[in-house]
């Protein structure tokens, strides 16, 4: 029997009345059973919050960040199969065990806050961002709708809004994704629909060969976004690239025209506004000039350098991305956002 305070739990098989269990609240309940333990215990439980979060300032966000500790105590994998303890047991640990494990979770992994940090295109830790997920993470909100997550839906509005702003755009839409890859997978899709609407209801039978082009230097989910989508991989031409990377629009045009000559199908040009590697930024207006001159989707993956728009001194390194149809861009690499923080923006609403 089911309340809003209390769970009370009647145990498999002929029982009396008198044999039923008390009422408890906040117990957790699996196959007719009380499960006793620390998630029953209220004040056990904020306790261990408590010496959690003491454990994550002290060993993550203060010594993490210290350039005389190290990065990362690396062990190979068989180490660390051995050195942590992985098994899936059928009865919990208590809480001083628990803490162990966090201790060897820290321990063990990349401090990616580290000053010498390098591996990735993200580093360093923001405290108010961090705080902000720590909010987040407790109220576990799903923004689906204003009914369930009222504040959340208007800061969501509200970010996007202001990314959109950055880009020049009048007005757009947007929407966050699980990473930069799925939003150059959508910007690829959305092209696609607007070169073929009916692929909605009909599918891919009867379409033309659809190709689309990107640099040389482009991030590997161009390929990815490809094979997904059906369009194949083979369908996907990488466009020269100058000495520092940046695609060369003479060679564009020349690989449209003998697409065209081919009896394929052109309909999306992908620049790339920061490469993984070289950290180039295409030249998006003389790609803007051709992609308008053959009417194909530019789609500008600025996962990377999108967020050069905010500075006075770099945003020219983007100059032309209002003229974009789609723009992916990742705040949380340089503008140290908790990872996953991605968009994609369309400029056309509709």
């Amino acid at each position: 029997i089911l309340s809003q305070t209390q769970f009370v739990c009647v145990l498999p098989g002929d029982i009396d009345q008198e044999e039923m269990v008390p009422s408890r609240k906040s117990a957790v309940l699996v196959d007719g059973f009380i499960l006793n333990g620390p998630t029953t215990d209220a004040k056990a439980g904020e306790k261990f919050v408590e010496e959690a979060c003491r454990l994550i300032m002290e060993e993550v966000v203060l010594k993490a960040t210290d350039i005389n500790e190290k990065v990362c105590e690396w062990r190979s994998p068989e180490q660390l199969k051995q050195l942590l303890d992985l098994e899936m047991r059928d009865t919990g640990e208590p809480h001083h065990r628990l803490l162990e494990l966090c201790q060897d979770v820290i321990r063990y992994s990349v401090k990616t806050n580290h000053p010498r940090f390098f591996n990735q295109l993200y580093a360093g830790l923001d405290y108010y961002s961090l705080v902000a997920r720590f909010m987040t993470e407790a109220l576990n909100p799903s923004v689906y709708t204003y009914e369930v997550s009222p504040v959340f839906l208007l800061v969501e509005e509200a970010v996007l809004k202001k990314m959109i702003e950055f880009i020049g755009w009048k007005e757009g839409d947007g929407i966050f994704n699980p990473g930069g890859s799925v939003s150059n997978m959508y910007a690829m899709n959305l092209a696609r629909y607007k070169y073929c609407p009916d692929i909605k209801e009909k599918g891919l039978s009867g379409l033309p060969r659809l190709i689309l082009f990107t640099s040389a230097e482009c991030h590997y989910s161009m390929k990815k976004a490809a094979s997904f989508l059906g369009i194949g991989t083979d369908n996907v031409c990488f466009v020269e690239t100058d000495g520092r990377g940046k695609m060369i629009p003479e060679e564009l045009e020349k690989q449209i025209w003998q697409a065209r000559k081919e009896g394929a199908a052109p309909f999306l040009v992908c620049a790339t506004s920061g490469t993984t590697v070289l950290g180039a930024f295409d030249p998006l207006d003389e790609i803007a000039d051709i992609c308008e001159q053959h009417g194909l989707w530019l789609h500008v993956d600025a996962s990377w350098g999108g967020s050069a728009l905010l500075s006075r001194k770099h945003r020219k390194l983007l100059h032309g991305i209002h003229r974009a149809d789609s723009v992916a861009w990742n705040p949380h690499k340089m503008l140290m956002s908790g990872i996953q923080c991605c968009a994609l923006l369309v400029k056309d609403k509709s």
